[in-house]
């Protein structure tokens, strides 16, 4: 396989797709949506251009397949964000044209069911971007979190290596998007307690592979996206995180066991993991199932580690994924992940 390329970014000024490859969202929620679009014009310049599926509830896949093609397609476009997540994205990827998002390569910024469309983007030759959608990150009560807002101009206009830091304090429960008290105000937050390093004894430099857990292991069900030959990636340093679903440690024990016994979990010397989101409004935690739930989940991720990957360094709670602030990830770019200095820098 040919390792992905970065794709030219914009300059303020430019426009920028926003699409929802997965859920139409924006339709429903209008209020994080449209403080996200007013933040990608007033705070990053940019022009948003919205296609026909981005606010639409039910857009078949081949419509939200046509909006991809289109967004890519467009010399006058620059770049492509994705409006939010969804839980079907899987079923627009036999949809699209490969050669015809090869030949128009873009940087694209999308997390959680567009971990789809990342793996997708990989296996065409084009670094993306795991971060950063309109609703969540740009359309953020109060204002969009220093560090986010950071790693995102860093990624969108620049070019070079970016030292990823962990937050203080971070974000976890969330407030309904239909009230616009939400966002008048900064949402609550709680100490970060820093990550957690576990055999820091090498430095690893590598692209990088992986996305949101629950999707990489439909895609795997599916035998979509991800490569036969484990082989591919060797050396890769692996990013992986979990989603408001809140799988149980189980799950993700499972998850990583299936991917062992596959003999890919192996091939991967680093691993960095998000911080898991451990609170949700149908998992309403207290604070001591919260602690419990987060605890659990990174002893499952060690344990399969132990099984699968003895060497493998794990950097533990980084501040990517489904997590408020949220560090943007090079997907198939360059990680550094330096155990004795413990710090993480990534190539934008």
């Amino acid at each position: 396989m040919t390792p992905p390329t970065y794709p030219s970014k914009p300059s303020p000024g430019d426009r920028i797709a926003v699409i929802s490859p997965s859920a139409g969202l924006p339709g429903l929620f209008p209020l994080p949506y449209e403080l996200g679009l007013e933040r990608l014009r007033k705070e990053y310049g940019l022009e948003p251009v919205e296609y026909p599926t981005t606010r639409t509830m039910g857009a078949t896949p081949q419509a939200r397949a046509d909006d991809i093609h289109a967004a890519f397609a467009d010399p006058t476009v620059k770049a492509v964000i994705a409006s939010i997540g969804g839980d079907d994205q899987i079923t627009v990827l036999p949809l699209l044209d490969r050669e015809l998002i090869r030949a128009n390569p873009k940087p694209f910024f999308g997390m959680s069911d567009n971990t789809n469309l990342l793996a997708y983007l990989h296996n065409t030759g084009i670094v993306a971007y795991h971060g950063a959608s309109v609703m969540c990150e740009l359309g953020r009560p109060g204002a969009v979190h220093p560090l986010t807002a950071e790693s995102l101009r860093a990624a969108l206009f620049t070019s070079g290596e970016y030292e990823l830091r962990p937050a203080e304090r971070f974000r976890d429960i969330d407030l309904p998007w239909d009230s616009p008290e939400t966002f008048a105000s900064e949402p609550p937050t709680e100490p970060g307690g820093g990550w957690t390093w576990h055999r820091p004894e090498r430095v690893v430099e590598a692209r990088s592979w992986g996305g949101n857990i629950e999707i990489l292991s439909w895609l795997l069900m599916a035998d979509r996206e991800i490569a036969r030959d484990p082989s591919v990636y060797d050396g890769c340093v692996l990013v992986l995180e979990t989603s408001e679903d809140m799988p149980s440690a189980n799950d993700v024990f499972w998850i990583l066991r299936s991917m062992g016994e596959r003999g890919l979990l192996g091939r991967f010397p680093a691993l960095l993991m998000g911080r898991p989101k451990t609170w949700s409004f149908e998992k309403p935690n207290a604070p001591e199932a919260k602690a419990r739930y987060a605890r659990e989940q990174r002893e499952a991720v060690l344990r399969a580690v132990d099984m699968y990957a003895r060497d493998m360094m794990v950097v533990l709670d980084v501040d990517f994924g489904h997590t408020d602030p949220q560090l943007v990830i090079p997907y198939g770019g360059v990680i550094r992940v330096d155990g004795p200095a413990r710090r993480v820098t990534v190539t934008y």
